[in-house]
């Protein structure tokens, strides 16, 4: 079995004084904040849209009609940019469940297609696919994995003549281990079978191309690595697929001619959604101004820092954890390499109570990590700083 490699990255241009960024978010009070895999803040700027978008409410002759299209639009392009997809690839959603529940809607399945789903997936894959298995609709075959970390060979050792599709994570939510999306996406096309990637955990702190890894849909939840608030996300579709995936209900905004607000009648016959764009896909109220304000002021600032500067910024707090970590107290459960791991590393006791104590210790320090499978998960941003990581090691070292 060959070793796991990570999708192809692009290596980040110099960043400059951390407290250059810092300084775009509010102040942590003494917190160290190690949880944006969980639940990232919203930058200052964000904090703004918000404000203004109450103010539109509060004020609903200060709201134009372009609101409702331009909004949502703008929002779309500057997701597109940051995967490197295309705006008419793209639905903007209120999470990854959406886009997961999209693909499972508009499949035609047959009772001897399958699912493959790793073990210890995040539950949504299995939340999504699982019932239509117990419908007799589907089977889920559950992937186990072969070494420490699943990898693509252990998917494409499963593929067999009534794969249908493959749900994965392209960086797993218990260890950070990053899959060789290519690789995977190559053995899928081959085989014929669809493959559908969650990026939850990477877009926003990994620069990520999409299309070269090969992926038929991807999604997304905002609230993490993008910046955004609970109820955002995205679900992007190649291209190709819009058409084949149209046999659904879809959001009336999405309707050809939609847009002209002033003349909204419709035949039966007129019912149809935009041609070759994912807007078909779009959560009801799309145009939610207090969410996607917020979540455009985030994209734009991500855009602004460029998301190299993000990951190389993490990636060197990471690294003094992957040094300094002290292995007589401590084990590193996710992949040393930074191309084999997403933007965080999960650091485990030498017992699972251990672990708990150490996470209850660093509660009572005001350092906020993850609990997730018997592991600490420590996820960095641009707030964080190397004294910030200084006083997690001092913790895990006592």
């Amino acid at each position: 079995m060959s070793t796991p490699a990570a999708t192809p990255i692009t290596r980040p241009t110099a960043i400059g004084p951390e407290s250059d960024w810092r300084r775009e978010f509010y102040d942590f009070e003494n917190v160290v904040y190690l949880n944006a895999a969980g639940n990232a803040p919203i930058p200052r700027v964000a904090v703004k849209a918000l404000e203004r978008a109450v103010e539109m409410k509060k004020l609903p002759y200060l709201q134009e009609d372009e609101h409702y299209f331009g909004l949502p639009d703008r929002v779309r392009a500057l997701l597109a940019r940051l995967i490197g997809g295309q705006p008419q690839e793209i639905a903007v959603t209120t999470g990854a469940s959406t886009g997961l529940a999209a693909v499972a809607r508009g499949m035609e399945w047959k009772p001897d297609d399958e699912v493959l789903i790793a073990h210890g997936e995040f539950p949504a894959h299995f939340s999504t696919f699982v019932p239509l298995a117990h419908a007799g609709k589907l089977r889920v075959q559950v992937v186990e994995r072969a070494g420490a970390n699943i990898t693509a060979d252990d998917f494409i050792a499963r593929i067999g003549k009534n794969t249908r599709l493959v749900s994965a994570s392209l960086v797993r939510f218990d260890d950070s281990a990053r899959l060789d999306a290519a690789r995977l996406a190559a053995a899928c096309k081959s085989a014929g079978v669809y493959f559908l990637l969650d990026v939850s955990q990477a877009a926003g702190a990994v620069p990520l191309d999409i299309r070269a890894m090969g992926a038929d849909f991807a999604v997304c939840s905002g609230y993490k690595w993008l910046l955004s608030p609970f109820g955002t996300g995205f679900f992007w579709i190649r291209q190709e697929l819009v058409e084949q995936m149209q046999r659904q209900p879809f959001y009336w905004m999405a309707l050809q001619g939609a847009s002209k607000f002033h003349s909204l009648s419709f035949q039966t016959s007129q019912i149809v959604p935009e041609r070759d764009e994912a807007r078909r896909w779009d959560a009801p109220e799309t145009s939610s101004f207090f969410h996607l304000a917020v979540m455009e002021a985030s994209l734009e600032f991500l855009h602004r820092v460029g998301v190299p500067v993000v990951w190389q910024h993490i990636e060197g707090l990471l690294q003094q954890v992957a040094e300094r970590l002290p292995v007589d107290r401590c084990v590193l459960s996710s992949p040393r390499p930074s191309e084999s791991r997403g933007p965080y590393v999960c650091v485990k006791g030498r017992s699972p109570e251990r672990t708990s104590e150490l996470y209850g210790r660093l509660r009572e320090e005001k350092i906020y990590v993850s609990l997730r499978e018997a592991a600490l998960r420590i996820a960095p941003h641009l707030y964080n700083t190397p004294r910030d990581m200084d006083r997690l090691l001092a913790v895990l070292a006592v």
